[in-house]
């Protein structure tokens, strides 16, 4: 089984949402590397792979897992991530070659915008944890 780590990025509560080449909307994330130390480490390598942002703080006690299957190469790949919740106060976006766009949305908006089922539940339970803060 595959195994990434994603990030429910918060910025004064707009969330991070990033447009794939595909055309879908999801959340920054990644494969873990042999030389991440931890599934932290891992997000935050991606993250500024991905968006160039690198001042984040993690949000305590949020961790969520989605599970799921893909095809590549007509064959059928198995995937776990796990996702995690961070605030940062960098509003700069430089997005990799990975991404067509990016969007800072307010919790509502990135719900609507979402593509993807899963990660949708993942935003809707990191909304209900940041309202506990």
């Amino acid at each position: 089984m595959e195994t990434s780590c994603g990030v429910v990025l918060v910025n004064f509560d707009t969330v991070l949402l990033l447009q794939y080449p595909q055309g879908h909307w999801d959340l920054p994330k990644g494969h873990v590397e042999l030389a991440d130390d931890d599934h932290l480490a891992t997000v935050r390598r991606e993250l500024g792979e991905e968006t160039g942002i690198t001042e984040i703080a993690f949000v305590e006690n949020f961790v969520e897992r989605t599970a799921y299957t893909y095809r590549h190469k007509g064959k059928r790949m198995h995937k776990e991530v796990f996702w995690f919740l961070a605030e940062t106060e960098q509003l700069e976006v430089t997005i990799s070659h990975e991404h067509r766009g990016h969007l800072w949305l307010d919790w509502e908006q990135a719900l609507a915008q979402l593509t993807h089922d899963e990660t949708t539940s993942v935003v809707r339970k990191a909304w209900e944890h940041m309202k506990k803060q």
